[in-house]
């Protein structure tokens, strides 16, 4: 959905969903052009600390035979991803709904059952935090899917408690306003189900969620944030909600007080907003106050190793991001084709991909799996929310699909089962990648390990050098009288960079060679060839 249309209904037939409550079609981009207000927050937390870890989460680990993904099989797989570099995770809605992606809730303050207890989540959050691993929640509080008690009990009767909690076509309790004007939509297993939007602009609703997030945030209510959360990710954040003008100017009225509330509870809690265009996010920044938008820009230019899209990207970026505010680089998520796929199994060009990902200036975020090569398609020509089903397949653990502990909860006679995109022993699977040195899960855990190494690629200040039409990439990152230099040959035939003489003579080592030889910027690369050059540090 974008913050830009008019044309919401057309685009209702066009968008079609997975249902992820945010719609997963390409949206019209914002421009270049738009203007950041001119209000500039203070920091509150240095960019590039943290490397996001993005779990679709029935797909992920199954503890009980079930093949669901469930918290306790989450929980068996932290050493995994703290020892892959991540310190942040991301988990898609945990609550209970119709669809399976859990996103259009019927209670949002329990557990989806098949993912466990509320102390199973709990001992998963401690277990987290025991490692140092931060956990973001995925909210979605915008709609409600069929089923929910705000709903059910105000079907004709306008004078319910909850009656003015939703939004209604005609009057309180009659026909409830639909999610993009369609009154059902396909569940993966056939059912037709319906979605609401929430009366967002009702000073009653903003109380109840500005409580049941606090709740979220600090269970205890004592400001330690013991068993809570440390960050949300508010899917499909808007203004104006769905353009139907019927919940409006709500980063003021909303947003803004809710995550005030959040803060003074919890100083440091950070609130990740996916901007609904698509766009650089600057108003959800500033007016919506969120610390954190996904550069969706950059992300398209990076998924094309196109050299003048990145460069472009990164700058308008930077241009467009207030200071004391972060963008979140990526390359794939829930609702986008797979890197992989869009790269048709190239792995020297998926491992350019994961350099550049790592290197320019920002938050990075992994999509699960996207370290092993992951691939996946949208299905299209369908209005089921099936048709994301590919991009959200079992994590990999181990090359059999059928092991213990692999989430194929999507198994059946079904076209997104016997389509499917993994297969057993098709080499993408931990166990596989993991005793591979050349592994892309290898590839990735090297640079994982330079980024924590070096603070100059967490929140290090970013210069492009060859910045002509050539098909060189060449980033600069520097902080604390560290230097370290990215060069990427992104076109079909071997490239020599043009370097300044000052940089070409200084000294520098090779990040990827294990010995840290000395290294030269201003040699020739091949098609698809990396340098990834640092200063040198005491001891090299």
């Amino acid at each position: 959905m974008t913050a830009t249309r008019t044309f919401v209904v057309g685009l209702a037939l066009a968008c079609v969903l997975a249902l992820v409550g945010a719609c997963s079609v390409e949206r019209p981009r914002a421009q270049a052009s738009d203007k950041p207000a001119s209000v500039l927050l203070p920091a509150r937390a240095e960019a590039g600390e943290e490397v996001f870890y993005h779990v679709f989460f029935r797909s992920f680990a199954d503890s009980d035979g079930d093949r669901i993904g469930d918290l306790k099989g989450m929980t068996a797989r932290l050493d995994y991803l703290k020892d892959l570099g991540i310190t942040s995770l991301l988990l898609t809605p945990l609550q209970p709904s119709p669809y399976y992606h859990n996103y259009f809730a019927t209670d949002f303050e329990s557990i989806e059952p098949a993912y466990g207890s509320m102390d199973d989540y709990r001992a998963f959050l401690r277990a987290a935090h025991a490692r140092g691993l931060k956990v973001y929640l995925d909210m979605e509080i915008q709609y409600v899917g069929e089923g929910h008690p705000w709903w059910t009990q105000s079907l004709g009767k306008p004078d319910a408690p909850f009656a003015d909690f939703l939004l209604w076509k005609d009057k309180p309790g009659g026909e409830a306003e639909p999610f993009l004007d369609r009154p059902r939509w396909e569940g993966y297993d056939g059912r037709m189900i319906g979605i609401a939007m929430v009366n967002m602009n009702s000073p009653k609703v903003r109380e109840h969620f500005r409580r049941v997030l606090l709740h979220w945030a600090d269970p205890h209510g004592d400001g330690s944030g013991r068993d809570g959360a440390d960050g949300f990710r508010i899917d499909h954040m808007m203004d104006d909600l769905d353009n139907k003008h019927l919940a409006t100017r709500l980063f003021e009225t909303f947003w803004s007080p809710i995550f005030a509330s959040l803060r003074e509870r919890r100083p440091g809690f950070r609130i990740m907003a996916e901007q609904s265009d698509w766009g650089f996010g600057a108003d959800w920044l500033t007016r919506g106050d969120a610390d954190m938008v996904f550069a969706f820009p950059l992300r398209s230019a990076i998924d094309k190793l196109d050299k003048a899209g990145i460069v472009k990207a990164l700058r308008d970026t930077e241009r467009l991001t207030p200071a004391g505010k972060h963008q979140i680089v990526f390359v794939e998520n829930h609702d986008t084709d797979r890197l992989m796929s869009l790269l048709d199994g190239d792995i020297a060009k998926a491992r350019a991909a994961a350099a550049i990902m790592l290197f320019v200036r920002g938050e990075p975020l992994l999509y699960y799996g996207q370290e092993l090569g992951m691939r996946g398609i949208t299905r299209q020509g369908s209005l089921a929310d099936s048709a994301h089903i590919p991009l959200r397949e079992a994590m990999r653990w181990s090359a059999d699909l059928d092991a213990p502990g692999s989430a194929i909860w999507y198994r059946g006679d079904t076209p997104w089962w016997h389509k499917r995109y993994n297969r057993s022993g098709d080499g993408v699977s931990v166990q596989e990648q993991d005793v591979d040195p050349a592994s892309l899960l290898n590839w990735y855990r090297r640079l994982l390990a330079l980024r924590q190494q070096r603070p100059e690629l967490r929140h290090g200040t970013q210069t492009i050098l060859c910045d002509d039409a050539g098909k060189l990439l060449c980033l600069l990152r520097e902080a604390d009288g560290q230097r370290s230099l990215l060069i990427a040959n992104l076109g079909d035939g071997a490239a020599t960079p043009a370097i300044d003489a000052v940089l070409a003579d200084a000294a520098w080592i090779d990040l990827l060679d294990a010995r840290h030889g000395k290294a030269a910027p201003d040699h020739a690369l091949p098609p698809l060839g990396l340098r990834l050059l640092g200063s040198p540090t005491p001891g090299h």
